[in-house]
This record gives structure tokens, sequence and C-alpha cells, in this order.
């Protein structure tokens, strides 16, 4: 699993930071790419990447602030030309479905492909064989959504030399033994996948917020979680104006993660107000509090690899 970070700004674009969208690239899972949020230009910013349009099967969307937004339309658009054929699920708050339809109507945009929209509450809203997604509503001043993926526990490795004692023959029979179920073999004799695997391997948690301030929500998302995506609009000196405009503070967003007893925390949109030799100080400080914190910046890439997070 990893982590292609495409925005990590706030609010509106800089040179240094689009807006915000982040990338769950899951290639080796299910060759597919998940995307968080879709701020203006989001597009542009895949131009620079490996990702290609085609290979997004899901778009979740936190809330419908337009620094969120604004680059849904034409991302969708374009996965059209780039032969886009598979259906897209999009989930989101409340509107979403009702904008995204409008704004194809009024621009006369075709898409090639279906779509199928999700109106995300509270509770479980996808799940399959190898995932499972649960949203929770944060505390900002419109609806606004995070996000928990959690992947569901791995089989065990085939413990070979076992097999072979039990005279398992190579082949399809190692297969199904590998991947949990019972064989029989020619002798009448019933192999246990139990016997001749590993324990289950424990999946990936990942927990990615949208925009909130400190609250329960963000807690109870973030728990054990391996690594958590907070917004840090605000700094610790600027906890006031935070509150207000439904926003975290770096020194907030490290607290959800300890209180949480995450593991890993990616500090993420990131205000303008921030000058470059400002980032080295909003990190140092979040430390302080939580000591396995990162900062975003546009095109960080996170790899999840042997229960560690690597920064490339």
């Amino acid at each position: 699993m990893q982590l292609q970070f495409l925005g990590t700004g706030a609010g509106m674009p800089s040179k240094e930071r689009n807006t915000s969208a982040l990338a769950l690239r899951l290639l080796e899972e299910r060759g597919t790419i998940w995307l968080f949020d879709c701020g203006e230009a989001t597009q542009h910013r895949i131009l620079h990447t490996t990702i290609r349009p085609r290979k997004i099967e899901k778009v979740f969307i936190t809330h419908l602030h337009g620094d969120h937004i604004f680059g849904l339309p034409g991302l969708l658009s374009s996965r059209s030309f780039l032969g886009g054929e598979d259906t897209l699920t999009l989930y989101g708050p409340k509107g979403l479905k009702e904008w995204v339809e409008n704004t194809f109507a009024i621009s006369n945009t075709h898409i090639t492909y279906p779509i199928e929209y999700v109106e995300v509450q509270d509770g479980i809203v996808f799940e399959d064989e190898q995932m499972i997604v649960k949203a929770k509503e944060l505390e900002h001043v419109i609806p606004c959504f995070g996000y928990r993926i959690e992947q569901k526990p791995l089989p065990g490795e085939l413990l070979i030399e076992k097999a072979r004692e039990l005279n398992v023959p190579k082949g399809p029979l190692l297969g199904k033994l590998k991947n949990g179920f019972d064989v029989t073999l020619v002798d009448g004799t019933v192999v246990y996948s139990k016997d001749v695997t590993s324990p289950p391997k424990k999946g990936f948690v990942v927990t990615i917020l949208g925009d909130t301030k400190y609250c329960e929500s963000a807690i109870e998302l973030s728990r054990n979680a391996d690594i958590v995506v907070h917004e840090a609009t605000f700094d610790h000196s600027t906890t006031h104006l935070a509150a207000n405009y439904g926003h975290s503070t770096n020194i907030e967003a490290a607290t959800i993660a300890k209180e949480a007893k995450a593991r890993n925390l990616i500090l993420n949109h990131i205000s303008a107000r921030f000058l470059a030799e400002d980032l080295q100080k909003l990190l140092i400080d979040a430390r302080k509090v939580f000591e396995n914190t990162f900062i975003s910046k546009d095109f960080s890439h996170y790899l999840w690899k042997d229960e560690k997070i690597i920064e490339e």
C-alpha cells in the first residue's frame, strides 16, 4: 500500500501546494487506485505521476468545499478521453451527486463509463472480501467525513515442507491450501489448511480525515491505525482561529494520534501562511506530542511495508 499526496494545501492553491487530493495506491492489493478528495487541478498533478486515471476505482469526498471538489468534473471527463471503461464509484456527503450531474448537464459533458454514487453516512460505506471502509462525521462548518480504510487479514504463508511431509503433491492443491481451503488427497487423507500455513497476517489500517477541529470522531476513526492523515491548517499560536473555522492545529492533530494510539501521523492541509522555514517548527512541535509525525508536501510518497512506514 502506498499513499501519494497530490495536493496538501488549504483553501486555495499556492506555488508550493495545490488543493486537497490524496491517492491511496492499491495496485498490489487490487490493481486499482482510490482517490480521497479532488481539489482544483488534481488531474494536472496526476500528469506528473505514474497514476493512470483509468485505474481510479473509487473517489471518496470528505466534504463539498471547493478546495476539495473543484477538480472532480475535469478528472471524471478526462477519464473518458483516456479510455476508462470500468465503473467508478463516488462517495461523499449529500449534494455531491446533484453537483456533479448538474455540472455535466450544463457543460454538455458526456461520460463513457458508469458512475455509481454513495451518499455517505456514519458507518460502513464499502466492504468486500479484501477491504472495509468506515465513515464518521467530523466537526467542521459543513457536513464533513473522515474515512477509515481497513485491509482484512491476509492468508498466512504456505509452509511447503509441512505440506510435503503430508504428501501433498505439487500443483493446484498447494494453492488451495495457501488460500485457506482444506483438501483431500487421492488416498482419502484430508489435509487441513491451518496445519500447513502460518497464522493470518494483519492487514493495514489507514485513517484519512477531512477538515475538522479536535473531536471524538477523529479519535475513534484513528484508533490503533497504522497511518493517520490529519489536517493541520493552523499552529498552536492560532488555536482560537482553528476552532472558529472548524480546523485543527498541528498540536491537536498530534494529540488525536496519541490518544488514539495510532502508529504514525502525517500532517496535511497546510495553510499558505506557513512559509518553508516555518514547516520544521510545525513538525518539531507536533513531535513533542507524538513522535512518529511526518508533514506532507505535494508529491510526497509513503510506502507501508513490513509493518513500517517508509517516506520516499
